[in-house]
């Protein structure tokens, strides 16, 4: 049966049809698209091994956003009264090349940054990269995934030397006896990663999940421990103590295949029942049997996302609960292990590449000697000629405009003044920019302050390559060419590199020979691509890294016999429960958290803009316990006045049983006055400068909207 919506049609693909993959989340659903008549057809692939032809409603609408009338088809450029007006691509790319150069001159390199995104192609992410060290020479450059997966990735570089999300295939959830899940409402969130759940509670698996709120995800939970903002590292222990105690821990695997436990079992020795109950708010009992569950279970796994991630403390929750999957002995186990759920489109490619402060392709740290020189060779320049590490997305962003910051940026697929922490601050560090040049498909809160705005092509009309949460690299086909005057973000990056006097390394004529430089830049990595072709992926719908050589037939399950580790083990690390960078008190005695909704995906700045996700979810609203709300004489569709330490903003009551009485809940996708990260608060983990999303105080007033009490 055909579904009409905004002018799209759901239902068999003709044969003409492309195969490709979704614009949104990591998990990169197959479908196909092609055209009858005027409309667009999408189908989910059913011959795709991730998504088995599943799509979630912003995959169904994902085309909408192609043919939209708010879609930039031009570039703009500020006027002397202040407007942005159409102007050509050659004024566009002069007047950027202009600003940088003249930005450089006056300040030096890194007074020029680039802002990149989890949601850019491999090939795009490595270009960015390459362009911001040899275009450039800057070192700052940084992306939105350091607000997204970064804790988690640093803390399996420091337990298992490398970061994959998935070191394991999705299949293997389905055959996991237990399922652990920390973080994540993978229901709304993911969708169609729902499936494997489902499979696996078929075959009579169980699954414990922690969160504060009773999602739909928690819902479906055996066990839901809905804890404490804020208090996964002291949960964590307190279950790897109950582990330890109750005798269920796996002896053998930890004395051949780790190091460090003791002095984990000396931490852990006081995170007794009792205490844990105290701090994390979940009874004794439920952690006694969430910790029997997975103790006594012959396969498991630990699952961590944003919850437990986008905390001050996020690498150490995330090493906590690695603890507990060591521990275990189901690290590099069929069905069984640790991995994250990374979340944005490319957010596990995106971060492998180049495009972050610190990193060089293939999962390279720029401070290795070893690394500069390998990648100076294949960028044919001198390895002194190559820039040190940078500042991370939040530091370098609150530089923006100041003497020793970036003066002059070029952003590409990303929305920061709607998606960075304590985004008004944000929001005038861009106002204080000596220039701003965006490249983005819609004229988004961010590109609203740019001086040139670059109409960029979208993901069905341009070919690379993505890889998804498991680490399998995919192929993302171009269906349909872009509009009329609308450059691909790689025409761009080499149009701009000419214009800056480098047109002979960025001598690209497409993604093809970008991904082929790409491949030798990341041989020998970690992350490395060398053997993966065009070719290969499509005969084999994805190919896992690493893939060191074309007659490899890539890595789907890692650490079955070691760990890219100096001595080849996995380590544990002593991690103590240190509370929230701002607590809780009598003048904001609210846990602040926030998250994401079914209809809408990160800054909303494509979902808000299609009608039938609109209509589902038009606002956002404040959820609140009932008790919390008869507290401040709140009723359901009220409006309350919602402050922390960093501001306020008004929004609709949503009262529910499903959020603990200490805790509110507000979604992350709108901009202006509705953008709740005007909220939240910048404090960064030390290690993977991940900022505290997650967690902060807040207080709530009635609103004069509602008319008086009583």
């Amino acid at each position: 049966m055909a579904v009409a919506l905004q002018g799209i049609e759901f239902h068999r693909a003709m044969s003409d049809a492309v195969f490709t993959h979704c614009p949104y989340c990591a998990f990169q659903c197959g479908m196909r698209l092609s055209r009858s008549g005027s409309k667009i057809i999408v189908e989910g692939d059913e011959s795709f091994p991730v998504n088995k032809g599943a799509l979630c409603v912003k995959g169904w609408t994902s085309a909408a956003a192609l043919e939209h009338p708010e879609r930039l088809r031009q570039p703009l450029a500020r006027n002397a009264r202040g407007e942005l007006v159409p102007t050509t691509w050659d004024d566009a790319l002069a007047r950027i090349a202009r600003a940088f150069i003249d930005a450089r001159a006056r300040y030096g390199p890194n007074a020029v940054g680039l802002f990149g995104s989890g949601a850019l192609t491999n090939e795009k992410a490595y270009l960015l990269g390459k362009f911001a060290r040899v275009a450039l020479g800057t070192a700052s450059i940084d992306y939105n995934g350091r607000f997204c997966m970064s804790s988690a990735a640093a803390a399996s570089i420091k337990a298992f030397g490398v970061d994959r999300g998935l070191p394991f295939p999705l299949e293997e959830i389905a055959h996991a006896e237990t399922i652990l899940l920390v973080g994540s409402n993978a229901a709304e969130t993911m969708p169609p990663i729902m499936q494997y759940f489902q499979r696996q509670r078929e075959n009579g698996g169980r699954l414990i999940v922690i969160d504060p709120r009773r999602t739909p995800t928690a819902a479906a939970a055996d066990i839901h421990l809905q804890l404490t903002p804020g208090t996964d590292a002291a949960l964590a222990n307190g279950l790897l103590h109950l582990l330890v105690r109750d005798g269920l821990i796996d002896e053998q695997y930890i004395r051949e295949r780790t190091e460090g436990f003791e002095l984990v079992r000396r931490t852990i020795a006081s995170y007794w029942p009792e205490r844990v109950e105290r701090i994390t708010g979940v009874p004794v009992a439920q952690l006694i049997e969430a910790a029997h569950l997975l103790g006594r279970a012959e396969t498991a796994m630990v699952l961590t996302a944003r919850g437990a991630e986008q905390q001050a403390r996020g690498v150490d929750n995330a090493l906590a609960y690695i603890n507990i999957a060591l521990a275990l002995g189901l690290v590099g186990k069929p069905s069984s292990g640790y991995g994250c759920l990374t979340g944005q489109g490319n957010g596990q490619g995106g971060r492998e590449h180049g495009q972050k402060a610190d990193q060089l392709p293939g999962y390279r740290r720029l401070d290795d000697p070893a690394a500069r020189r390998h990648i100076a060779a294949v960028w044919r320049i001198a390895e002194d000629a190559l820039p040190g590490p940078g500042r991370s997305a939040y530091e370098m962003l609150d530089g923006l405009g100041r003497e020793d910051g970036v003066r002059a940026l070029l952003v590409m697929g990303s929305n920061p003044v709607v998606s960075a922490p304590n985004a008004a601050h944000i929001m005038a560090r861009f106002e204080a920019l000596d220039f701003l040049a965006v490249a983005d498909f819609f004229l988004s809160e961010t590109a609203q302050l740019a001086d040139v705005v670059l109409p960029s092509a979208q993901w069905a009309e341009e070919e690379g390559t993505m890889t998804n949460l498991e680490g399998r690299v995919i192929l993302r086909r171009r269906a349909f060419s872009p509009p009329e005057g609308v450059l691909t973000d790689i025409e761009i990056l080499c149009a701009l590199a000419a214009h800056l006097g480098h047109a002979s390394s960025f001598s690209f004529a497409g993604p093809r020979e970008v991904f082929d430089e790409l491949r030798r830049a990341s041989a020998g990595g970690l992350a490395d691509y060398s053997g993966i072709t065009y070719e290969k992926i499509e005969a084999n719908r994805g190919i896992f890294w690493p893939c060191p050589a074309e007659d490899h037939p890539g890595t789907p399950r890692m650490f079955a016999d070691s760990f890219p580790t100096a001595n080849g083990r996995a380590r544990f690390h002593a991690i103590e429960y240190r509370p929230p960078a701002e607590e809780i008190d009598e003048e904001y005695p609210l846990y602040l958290t926030t998250g994401r909704l079914l209809a809408h995906y990160q800054s909303g700045a494509q979902t808000r803009r299609i009608a039938e996700l609109r209509e589902l979810v038009e606002e956002p609203s404040i959820e609140i316990h009932p008790a919390t709300a008869k507290l401040y004489g709140l009723a359901e569709g009220d409006r309350a006045i919602l402050r922390t330490r960093r501001g306020a903003a008004e929004f609709k009551v949503r009262v529910t049983a499903d959020i603990r009485e200490d805790t509110i809940f507000v979604p992350f996708h709108w901009g202006n006055a509705l953008a709740i990260n005007r909220l939240t608060n910048a404090a960064l983990d030390p290690i993977s400068k991940m900022p505290e999303f997650k967690v902060c105080a807040a207080r709530l007033e009635r609103s004069s909207a509602n008319g008086k009490e009583g």
